[in-house]
């Protein structure tokens, strides 16, 4: 059983706050309080609490990064249009304690070529792109396995 005091942050980057009005062909009709709600709820069925944030602000969302404490399971990170150009998050995310997926409502690779490219792939554990809210659903079930295999060894 995980610890009560186990969570799962999830951060939503820039224009993530417009979801269910902003180009449903690649972003779908769910607005972001359904996604995290879903969220949500997958986790505390899956043992773990959340701290879901969104911001427009690059630093709010480094300072976010840097407030991540030790008693944190793993990181969803949607970092919008920040991952194919932020390395300040980048630096941030870097340093978290905790195992951090790089998730994305769109495939990304059936997009523009400048989306092609993520300053975070190549630290995070793991990408899942393409699935719309189910990438954060896929993310969150991810985690929770990595979690119990890692107490069980």
């Amino acid at each position: 059983m995980t610890p009560a005091n186990q969570y799962l942050a999830i951060l939503h980057g820039p224009n993530l706050d417009r979801l269910g009005e902003r180009d449903p062909k690649w972003y779908g009709s769910d607005t972001l309080a359904i996604i995290n709600a879903e969220i949500e709820s997958l986790a505390r069925e899956l043992g773990f609490g959340t701290q879901t944030f969104q911001t427009n602000v690059e630093g709010e969302m480094i300072d976010r990064l840097h407030a991540i404490e030790s008693q944190c399971a793993g990181v969803i990170i949607n970092a919008g249009a920040w991952t194919h150009t932020s390395i300040a998050i980048r630096d941030a995310v870097s340093q978290l304690p905790c195992p951090v997926v790089e998730v994305h409502l769109s495939n990304v690779y059936a997009r523009e070529p400048f989306r092609h490219k993520s300053v975070l792939e190549d630290i995070v554990v793991g990408k899942i792109l393409g699935f719309g809210k189910d990438s954060y659903l896929l993310a969150v079930r991810a985690l929770a396995s990595r979690h119990e295999r890692s107490r069980q060894e």
